[in-house]
């Protein structure tokens, strides 16, 4: 991990949108391991896909690096894009699907109160 005298605009070139829409509980997960490829990344998105070699959310990885949400949506949307982690489709990617409504409200209703 780098300095925390480094800007965040500085970790990801001056962009502040990512690629993809990635909400705080999306879950990330690198689909194959590649220590080559984790040697070659910059530290912070070294340290990202090392997290992500198990599954975990965009929140977490904010939390657990202290860095900025927007900049870990940005490092991890780059990562996405070279195919070195899965972005895990969220609950508002079935929200046509019924089945799927059906089966999140029985385990809503299964919660203890």
């Amino acid at each position: 991990m780098r300095s925390k005298r480094i800007r965040p605009y500085a970790l990801t070139g001056g962009r502040t949108k990512p690629r993809y829409d990635l909400l705080v509980e999306t879950l990330v997960s690198v689909p194959h391991y590649d220590p080559s490829l984790s040697d070659s990344l910059m530290p912070e998105s070294q340290l990202l896909y090392e997290r992500a070699r198990t599954r975990v959310s965009i929140a977490e990885l904010s939390v657990v690096m202290t860095i900025p949400l927007g900049v870990v949506r940005v490092l991890v949307s780059d990562l996405a894009a070279q195919g070195a982690i899965y972005i895990h489709p969220t609950a508002a990617a079935y929200q046509h699907d019924r089945n799927v409504l059906e089966r999140i409200l029985d385990g809503l209703k299964r919660l203890p109160v």
